[in-house]
């Protein structure tokens, strides 16, 4: 861990695609589709926090398995829905 109190924490901003699909609505990362970040809702709303909930576990299941993290080095403002993940960094010995 960073200083006492403090977590060390990195961001990631992933460009999303949601798009309705028949009766239902499909939301994907272009960037961890192949990964499998891709998922669906009733509603965008439920579809998006539907793929935040997948991106984190994506995430974390790389960083866990010493698989290389996107790189980002901004968060960045579009008009394009976006969807940031948030890693805790883990304290070493607590697996």
């Amino acid at each position: 861990m960073g200083e006492k109190g403090r977590a060390n924490v990195t961001s990631y901003t992933f460009r999303v695609v949601l798009e309705p699909d028949e009766d239902v609505w499909a939301a994907y990362c272009p960037a961890l589709v192949n990964r499998g970040v891709s998922t669906w809702g009733r509603t965008p709303q439920e579809a998006l926090r539907n793929l935040q909930e997948v991106l984190e576990m994506v995430l974390e299941s790389l960083r866990d398995h010493g698989e290389p993290l996107p790189e980002a080095d901004a968060v960045h403002i579009s008009s394009e829905p976006l969807i940031t993940a948030s890693l805790v960094e883990r304290e070493r010995g607590s697996d």
